[in-house]
């Protein structure tokens, strides 16, 4: 494929594709015929792409795979940004050159994404990025944006709460800590010791995760511990019980446990994203990005995004100017 600088050559796109099922080592960078919008369809040119765990998840094997819809060819990613560059026929509320952020499941790193303007967050959305937000940014709000806005529902906090957030430091955390700490409640965070610090510029009151947890949070002083979210198991749920959390004002997102509510990013308020999107712009919220890498070095960049010890979102660009 032929490029100049940083522009496609007519008809050309590229899109990080999975021939088979497995870890980093089957992502590979292909050409990719350039899709084009159909009735009641935008086209997006990428700039950003944002990676979640469940990116990786989702296509670790055939067995997984089936359970979200997808099959070979595949592609990879759901998070993404950039500008709508094609308006189908009958395609309203978008215009060629409006910013937009959204979600692609698992198709998000790539050149172009064609989205239904209809559809919903398994199906592709696409929301208008606010000024003051840039893209890199905007890429990584969709999926641990309405997933922590899922969650949060479930509680419904208020000042008078102090909620226990384990796995605070991780993608969801980012955004559940500062969420949380909106609606003026106070926020246990759990981590390993070295994310204190990191915890603590979220708005977290650090905690180490592990055994003796139940003790450590008591320790706090932090008083009645009256609701708890789990983001990354079940071991957060076990102790909010032994803290007398009752079941319906714990969460969880990656377990289940009998009697405990769980929430995915498809629960979220139809407004959820905007909401957040708007935060983020007037500087109540902020997306710490661990690291950014270019589409070519895709692989890199999930191997360390799945190793699960990087403190904020990794960012794939598909533009070296956002």
């Amino acid at each position: 494929m032929q490029q100049h600088g940083n522009t496609l050559r007519d008809g050309a796109s590229r899109a990080v594709l999975l021939d088979s099922f497995g870890g980093p080592e089957v992502l590979a960078l292909k050409d990719v015929p350039e899709p084009q919008a159909g009735d009641g369809q935008i086209r997006i040119r990428v700039s950003a792409a944002g990676l979640n765990p469940m990116d990786w998840f989702m296509t670790s094997d055939a067995e997984t795979a089936t359970r979200f819809g997808l099959s070979l060819p595949c592609g990879f990613g759901t998070d993404y940004a950039g500008a709508v560059d094609q308006v189908g026929a009958g395609a309203s509320g978008y215009a060629v050159g409006d910013r937009v952020f959204g979600a692609a499941l698992s198709r998000a790193v790539a050149d172009h994404v064609v989205l239904d303007v209809k559809g919903t967050i398994a199906s592709g959305i696409a929301h208008h990025t606010p000024d003051g937000v840039d893209d890199r940014t905007a890429a990584t709000l969709a999926i641990a944006g309405s997933t922590a806005s899922a969650a949060l529902d479930v509680l419904d906090l208020g000042p008078d709460d102090t909620v226990l957030v384990g796995g605070a430091g991780g993608g969801v955390g980012v955004f559940a800590v500062q969420l949380a700490r909106i609606t003026g409640a106070r926020v246990i965070g759990t981590g390993s010791p070295s994310s204190a610090e990191y915890l603590r510029s979220l708005g977290a009151e650090p905690v180490a995760y592990g055994e003796g947890l139940t003790d450590r949070v008591r320790d706090l002083g932090a008083g009645a511990v009256t609701a708890a979210l789990d983001l990354h198991g079940t071991d957060t749920v076990h102790v909010a019980r032994e803290l007398g959390v009752p079941d319906d004002r714990i969460c969880t997102i990656a377990g289940q446990v009998d009697g405990v509510p769980a929430a995915n990013g498809a629960n979220a308020a139809p407004d959820a994203l905007e909401n957040i999107a708007r935060l983020v712009a007037a500087g109540r919220l902020r997306v710490p990005l661990a690291a950014t890498y270019p589409v070519e070095d895709i692989r890199t960049a999930v191997e360390l995004q799945a190793a699960r010890h990087v403190r904020g979102k990794v960012v794939i660009d598909l533009r070296p100017q956002l």
